[in-house]
Formats: structure tokens, sequence, C-alpha cells
């Protein structure tokens, strides 16, 4: 499945635009997976590597890593960069699923 489709959900699809080398990134993990383990299959939660994906990163315009952006049918409904607190992430997830 691309990159596109996935975004084109009718599901909420919460992308992390991170990298490997990133301290931030690698705080932001386990709050993901918490997350993730608490929502179920109300959303979906992708990592896209912005190293390894610069024509996605440069799409949007992504200039820090931690980036999150949440997608619904392709349409950007939320977007913040920096580590963000699991019961914000939560949230948002929920507002939107």
């Amino acid at each position: 499945m691309s990159f596109q489709e996935i975004i084109n959900s009718d599901k909420p699809v919460l992308v992390d635009f991170s990298a490997e080398w990133c301290g931030p990134c690698r705080m932001l993990a386990p709050i993901l997976q918490e997350v993730k383990a608490e929502i179920g299959d109300k959303a979906s939660i992708i990592k896209v590597d912005v190293d390894r994906n610069p024509q996605a990163a440069q799409h949007y315009n992504i200039m820090g890593v931690p980036t999150l952006i949440l997608f619904k049918k392709g349409q950007i409904l939320w977007r913040q960069s920096g580590v963000v607190p699991k019961n914000l992430l939560i949230n948002v997830l929920q507002k939107f699923a």
C-alpha cells in the first residue's frame, strides 16, 4: 500500500515524520506506542523517516523532526512539531476518529 493510499483512508492516520539521529523522535516513539495501544483500530499511526523519504518531507514542508500530521481522506486535520504528550494525541485522534 502506498503512502497516498494510506493517508486517503476513511480512518484517521497519524504520520510521525522523524529521523534516526533525532533525540526527541526517540522520546516520542514510546508515547506513540502507548497511544496506539489505547486507541486501537480507531486510527493508524505510521512513521516516515525524512532521510529515507525526502520527497515526502519536502512535499509536507517538514522543517524539523519530529513533526506529527494527522490525515483523514487525504486532508490534513492537525499538525504539530516536537514531542507531544500522550493525552493530547489521544484527544486529537478521538476528536477526528
